[in-house]
Parts: structure tokens; sequence; C-alpha cells
């Protein structure tokens, strides 16, 4: 059995980015690890606030990301993974319940498909125009009671499940396919983004224990919270490394230019106080990190999530181009949110 080629590319507003690993075939019971055997990285060119506007220049910023990655890695890529992210990303709760079908009321796997449409069909109509990524059960309850692990098997007259459904506008979806599909390559799934981050980012032990991971982009923050493994609850935030930069242009009165290059460490022409400097994006972080801490809030509130949360006492770990800005590592959000915070780069 030969060897497992997977693709991944991301389409940022800014730049798209491919990811080539190759899975090595399973000899023994461990589960094999990928291996990233070619890289590319393309400006994105014809996208807007991640919308695709001119789908021409976004086949092209692809096509050339893909032939660095193919280059490097020495294969043809055929089809992909693709992550998607943009404001359009959004969470959705439902509940939903059925009675089991088997006369004895034990449980089986069709039941378990069944509870989870049920619960898809309560929303479907409420979302027009939007796709479902991911559907994630958070909790299932028998009888009222709930269930510690798997359902199936267990008996009971009700089932019922609490389902987070992570949506975007379906017009995004397939604008991004078909443009990906048109320079030759199979889209096999489409994912998150902020998920798709958290499977680099994040290992057992911390979403086991409850964690949030924090994406600041250049026009978005992105947020997914992990409680008992399963992640809980994903967000977008308007607000990203950009408005850092537009807030030293007007606190220290130069250009957007010049403040970008003192976000990302290398201006050293211009005289400014660093005083100064640290309020402003001081400033910044600090609201980020306010609307994160209004969401876990808002979260442990949910009905959907009525078991005691230990949120905000879990590790953040905090994400951010090491280009984009090399000045987050000394800041700290007030008050604190995490017992750790650890800046992956």
């Amino acid at each position: 059995m030969a060897d497992h080629i997977i693709t991944g590319i991301d389409v940022g507003t800014y730049h798209v980015k491919v990811a080539i690993a190759r899975l090595p075939r399973q000899t023994n019971d461990r589960k094999p690890i990928p291996e990233i055997i070619g890289t590319g990285y393309a400006e994105s060119r014809g996208l807007k606030s991640g919308y695709i506007l001119q789908p021409d220049e976004v086949s092209r910023s692809i096509k050339s990301a893909i032939s660095q990655a193919e280059k490097s890695a020495g294969v043809i890529v055929k089809k992909a993974h693709v992550a998607i992210g943009s404001i359009g990303l959004e969470e959705l709760y439902s509940r939903g319940e059925i009675i089991p079908a088997r006369a004895d009321s034990e449980i089986t796997s069709t039941d378990l498909d069944k509870v989870m449409q049920d619960s898809e069909d309560r929303i479907i109509d409420h979302i027009p125009n939007r796709k479902i990524l991911h559907n994630i059960p958070l909790r299932y309850t028998i009888d009222g009671a709930e269930v510690l692990g798997r359902p199936q098997g267990l008996r009971g007259t009700k089932l019922e499940v609490d389902t987070l459904f992570i949506t975007t506008y379906e017009q995004h979806v397939n604008d991004l396919i078909a443009t990906i599909e048109s320079i030759g390559i199979y889209v096999e799934d489409v994912i998150a983004s902020p998920l798709a981050t958290s499977f680099v980012l994040l290992n057992k032990t911390q979403k086991r224990a409850g964690c949030i991971l924090v994406n600041i982009g250049s026009e978005t923050t992105s947020l997914v919270v992990f409680e008992d493994s399963t992640p809980i609850s994903l967000k977008i935030f308007p607000v990203g490394s950009n408005d850092i930069t537009n807030d030293i242009a007007l606190g220290l009165k130069i250009t957007i230019e010049e403040a970008e290059k003192i976000k990302r460490g290398n201006m050293t022409s211009v005289t400014f106080s660093k005083k100064r400097l640290d309020e402003i994006i001081h400033h910044r972080l600090n609201s980020i990190f306010e609307l994160i801490d209004t969401h876990l809030k808002k979260l442990n509130a949910m009905a959907c999530y009525q078991q005691e949360s230990s949120l905000l006492a879990a590790d953040q770990t905090s994400t951010a181009s090491p280009k984009s800005l090399n000045t987050l590592s000394p800041y700290q959000p007030e008050p604190p949110l995490s017992k750790s915070v650890k800046t992956q780069k």
C-alpha cells in the first residue's frame, strides 16, 4: 500500500497558502504521523474580506502557490482539502430529539443519525443562503439524563442531542470550490479555518482540559473553544492586525506603510516613543481580548451548555503571523483570560 498524499489549501484575503503532506502507510498499531513534504505561498488577488470578486485573479494566485508546493514536494496535486475563513463563518446551536426505533428501546447508530438530522431540521429554515460546514454533537441525553460516553447500545424512551453547527455563505463556498476546480484540482472537503488551525496547534491534553485558540489575522480574529476534547464554540470578530496598524498610524501621526513596518519590528528611521507605541498596541489587543471574554461569559450562560465549565480558567493559545505582528508577545490581556498565554508563530 503506497503512502497517502494530502494537500491543504488556505485562501485568505492577503495570501494563499498550500501544504502537501505524506501520510505513511500503517505498519503497526500506531497511527502514522503526516510529514510535510512541500509548501507554497502566494499573494492573494481578487478577494475582499475573504470573498471572491475576481475569480481569474484568485485562480492565478492559487495556481502559483500550488506550483511552488508541487515543485518542493515532487508530486502533482489533483485533489485538496480547502480551509475557509472570513467573517461569514457563524455558529448555531440546536437540540434534536427522537424516540428510539427498536421495540426494546435500545439505541442504534441509525437512531444517532436520526437525532442529528432532527437537530438540523429544526434550524435549516432559519439559515437561508447558508451552508452547514460542520455539525458537532456536544451532549447526548437519554430520558433527561446526560450520557457519559456513547449512547449507542443504551436503552431509553427519548434520545436528545445538543448540536453545534458551523455555517457560512453558500455562495462563498460554491465560488471558492468552482475557482479551485477551474484549475483542475478536485475539492475533497471544505473546513472552517479556525478548526483546521486547532488540529495543528492544540494537543489532546489541551483540548481535553479545556482551552481557547485565538488567531489574530489581518482583518479578523477567530476564536475556537474546546471543552472535554470537543469544539463547543467558534467565533469570528471583525477586528485584526490591520486595525493595530491603523491605530499606530493615527497615534504616532505617520503613514500606514511606516506603521506596518513598526508593527513588524522593521522600522528604524522613524523616531517615536516606545511607551506610546506600547500603549497603542496594548489598547487594541486589550479590546480584542475583551470581545473574547464577553463571548466566553455568554457561552457559559447558554442553555445548551448547562454543566459547570472551566473555560475562563483554561489555557489560551494565541496565534499571529510572525511577520504581521512581531510585537504581540509582551502583551497580556487585562484581566487575564487564562493561566498561561502562549504565542504560536
